[in-house]
């Protein structure tokens, strides 16, 4: 399977999480910013919302939080104090050689060995430091240009569990087709909670007719959460994926409509369901795909 070179760490290893609300304001903000353009498109050179290269969404990001920062990632990577891997905070920016030659990428460090920063063909997203198939190795180093340590109450992380949080049918439906050049030129609407006139009805018919998207009793639900199950069905449907290798996930029967799926996902690389913690063997079948790992598993499938 085709993969792009900005691949992600496995699937759902474990869930990211991100700063709680333990932590002092400065790094809540800091995080709570950058997390707000999540899905802002790339633009070269960019340095606004209507889309960012690497280095200016970190100097807007920064800025917006009382920070001046340089432009280039050059210039960030000459300031501030160098920190080990190992001692990464929230805040943090980390470096990455993605070019062979020199520092070439940069990103926020947000915790639990992820960072968020601009990819240059999915936006804005999160992804993980230690990555295998990409970032782990082109990781070069991190600078502290802010300590946020200082006034920080605790540095207790959980979930992030805000409904904002998680992704819509909509943007899943809009992305994918998106990603697969899908768009419709039918003027009418074939579901009953869509009108003609809906922005995005292009993609929402475009889905449709691909057969990716059915709906639910004449409905799209463009507002409702998907889940991880019913995720694996639009993956595989949508990028026409084949395989199947069984992954003997606890909570996944081979009589659940989803199995195959599932097992195709994982046949693909592009699940390993959880390794770690009192979830370890599980899948997560009825847990809702939250935005940054609906950005993992889009990166993952390509």
């Amino acid at each position: 399977m085709k993969r792009l070179i900005i691949s992600l760490i496995a699937i759902f290893l474990i869930l990211p999480t991100l700063p709680t609300a333990t932590e002092a304001s400065t790094s809540n903000q800091l995080v709570s910013t950058a997390q707000q353009f999540v899905g802002t498109p790339y633009k070269w050179a960019g340095t606004s919302p209507s889309g960012f290269d690497c280095s200016g969404y970190i100097q807007y990001v920064f800025a917006k939080n009382g920070v001046s920062l340089p432009r280039t990632t050059s210039q960030m990577y000459a300031t501030g104090t160098a920190v080990s891997k190992s001692n990464l905070q929230v805040g943090d920016l980390v470096f990455f050689n993605t070019t062979g030659r020199g520092v070439s990428h940069a990103g926020i460090y947000v915790g639990s060995n992820n960072f968020i920063h601009t990819s240059s063909s999915k936006g804005v997203m999160v992804s993980s430091i230690n990555d295998p198939y990409y970032w782990g190795s082109k990781y070069i180093g991190a600078k502290r240009v802010k300590d946020f340590s200082a006034s920080q109450v605790t540095t207790t992380a959980a979930p992030a569990t805000n409904s904002d949080m998680y992704v819509s049918r909509l943007e899943i439906a809009e992305t994918i087709a998106k990603e697969l050049g899908l768009s419709s030129s039918y003027n009418g609407t074939y579901f009953s909670d869509i009108y003609s006139t809906h922005p995005k009805i292009k993609y929402i018919n475009a889905m449709y007719e691909a057969g990716i998207f059915t709906g639910s009793d004449g409905k799209f639900n463009p507002n409702n959460k998907l889940t991880r199950a019913h995720m694996a069905k639009v993956l595989v449907e949508a990028y026409k994926l084949n395989g199947q290798k069984n992954p003997n996930f606890t909570d996944v029967s081979s009589s659940h409509w989803a199995s195959d799926y599932i097992s195709t996902l994982y046949s693909n690389g592009i699940t390993t369901g959880y390794t770690t913690g009192s979830k370890k063997g599980t899948y997560g079948l009825q847990e809702n795909v939250t935005k940054v790992q609906f950005g993992k598993f889009m990166d993952r499938a390509n």
